[in-house]
């Protein structure tokens, strides 16, 4: 599996962990809904200070978002 794939997968299972819709993600990060369902599923890339910005939002650390093991 790709690490972009897993790196979406992660976003999503800890978004929904803190009972976040896409929608609501999106607006806190100031991108599409769309554009984040696209990083959920592996298809977009998104910039290190999105990623950041997704951890301290999720309140996770990097490393766990970016855990491709």
């Amino acid at each position: 599996m790709s690490r972009l794939k897993i790196l979406g997968q992660n976003i999503k299972k800890y978004r929904k962990a803190k009972n976040l819709s896409q929608n609501e993600l999106a607006e806190m990060l100031d991108l599409s809904r769309e554009h984040l369902a696209c990083v959920e599923i592996g298809k977009e890339y998104i910039s290190l200070r999105k990623l950041f910005l997704i951890a301290d939002i999720l309140e996770v650390s990097l490393k766990n978002l970016i855990d491709f093991d």
